[in-house]
């Protein structure tokens, strides 16, 4: 049951506000395990449509699913260097495969005898166990490509955490596609950018930069990392998603060789690309509000909530003499709604517990509204209601929806725009990082500078942006040529800095 102790303001403590609000709507909480949480029915179910609404893309682009074992072999991540190391801080390890009961009575204990020959990781991510079995199944261009894709939990032992956006164990998908060329493999990488930047644009309203990731950012392994990132309420970046060009490391670490069409063998081209429930974190920090959650209707459980209210059996019956006729109909039309007939809260309360929760409509009819032939309607992400004629209210509520989700989206939007801006002096950095929200600037391209800033500011890289981005406002300068703001040496371009979760 909602807890409605008002939130603490994003003004006054952005941080607090986000923990309260995962608790208070019922999304996720702490559990037993250190570092690890219970996801809740009601959080659940949002990460359910968005599994759902990713999937469907991943497999419209050819795209199959599979599972791989949670534990690997040590050995295997012994094999590339560059991705051992990447992850051997993060990595929980399996030694014993077997408890006995303590010959002090004190519980069960690991079994000395039971130590495994050779210790297991649970994965922090797939590549090696996935290479591992694709030598297996690839032996000619004709098994190419292999387009792959897992949902899965991964551990990553993290000591600082926070529900969504920090968890030891996290769930999310993998994709990864093996093929018999490299610009098979970068279009790979890139297409599936793509579908994750559309899928936050469109069903998220989270408007995000695409671009490529600073050497010093990739993913450990990777030859080139694309992202999408995203700009939270409190102006710090989130990156929202990650598609790798994994060239040939991970075909010569499990020696994957196919014989070509001109009967040569040669080495797979890789690529991984992946999102995890961090979009939870994002969704909430880019669009709720101090009264709760605010869902765009594309992903909310509950899109249409209708809520009658009564005193008597006998008034109920009344009110759902239309009311059940109007679900009816809404549900015909793909709309997701629930009726509350619940008599154990009042209206009031059934108000604040799902404006709290984010539902972006609410419909709400008692017996006066039944003589007049009106009925109340709520939009969450403006907080305003209407009172307007019952006959033909479906049409409104679906044509509603939307417009919701793309205010939602533009709401978003004209924040990033408002909080990115272009500094081209080291000096005018350093103040301006501090106010939060994008910085666009030259970079000579080193990983020492870029390392320098990060030391003396904790901004990073977020990235390289591409040009097919639905940019800032006005003129802007991002692909023109200049002077890094730190050495003074030549840039190509601008990039986005940014302090981030």
């Amino acid at each position: 049951m909602a807890n409605f102790q008002k939130l603490t303001p994003r003004s006054e403590d952005y941080s607090k506000w986000y923990n309260e609000l995962v608790v208070k709507a019922d999304l996720a909480e702490q559990s037993a395990v250190r570092g690890c949480m219970v996801i809740k029915p009601y959080g659940y179910a949002i990460w359910e449509k968005i599994q759902a609404e990713l999937d469907r893309r991943f497999k419209e682009t050819g795209h199959v699913n599979a599972y791989f074992p949670l534990l690997i072999p040590k050995s295997f991540l012994s094999r590339e260097a560059e991705h051992v190391e990447g992850f051997a801080k993060e990595c929980a390890v399996v030694t014993h495969h077997r408890l006995k009961n303590d010959p002090n009575g004190k519980g069960v204990v690991v079994d000395p005898d039971a130590r495994l020959e050779e210790e297991l990781i649970i994965r922090p991510t797939s590549e090696t166990i996935i290479w591992s079995t694709y030598k297996n199944w690839i032996s000619s261009y004709r098994d190419l490509p292999i387009l792959c894709n897992q949902w899965a939990n991964v551990m990553r032992w993290e000591m600082r955490t926070r529900l969504f956006l920090r968890t030891a164990e996290f769930l999310w998908q993998e994709g990864h596609t093996a093929h018999a060329t490299k610009e098979e493999a970068i279009a790979e990488a890139e297409k599936m950018l793509g579908v994750y930047a559309e899928f936050a644009e469109k069903v998220m309203a989270i408007p995000v930069i695409k671009g490529v990731k600073s050497p010093n950012e990739r993913f450990a392994g990777a030859l080139d990392t694309y992202c999408i990132e995203a700009m939270m309420q409190d102006g710090k970046a989130l990156q929202a998603g990650t598609s790798h060009f994994l060239g040939q490391n991970f075909a010569k670490s499990f020696d994957v060789q196919f014989l070509s069409k001109e009967n040569k063998y040669e080495y797979v081209w890789a690529t991984s690309w992946g999102v995890s429930t961090r979009l939870m974190g994002a969704l909430i920090m880019t669009h709720s509000d101090d009264n709760g959650l605010v869902l765009p209707p594309h992903l909310a459980p509950i899109q249409v909530v209708i809520v009658p209210i009564f005193k008597k059996q006998d008034d109920l019956d009344k009110l759902m003499a239309v009311l059940a006729p109007l679900a009816d109909k809404l549900k015909a039309k793909g709309i997701r709604v629930k009726v509350d007939t619940s008599d154990k809260q009042t209206p009031g309360f059934k108000f604040a517990d799902y404006e709290l929760k984010g539902v972006p409509v609410r419909i709400a009819m008692g017996g006066r509204d039944l003589e007049n032939g009106t009925i109340e309607v709520a939009r969450r992400d403006t907080l305003s209601k209407e009172t307007i004629a019952f006959e033909g209210v479906e049409e409104h509520i679906a044509a509603l929806l939307e417009e919701i989700q793309q205010n939602i989206y533009k709401k978003a939007l004209d924040f990033r725009l408002q909080n990115t801006r272009e500094v081209n002096s080291y000096e005018e950095f350093k103040e301006e990082i501090q106010k939060g929200g994008f910085l666009l600037c030259h970079w000579d391209g080193t990983p020492e500078t870029e390392e320098k800033i990060k030391e003396e500011t904790k901004a990073t890289i977020r990235c390289i942006p591409q040009r097919d981005n639905i940019l800032f406002n006005g003129e802007n300068t991002i692909f023109e040529e200049g002077r890094c703001m730190v050495t003074g040496k030549p840039s190509k371009q601008r990039v986005v800095f940014a302090i981030a979760y």
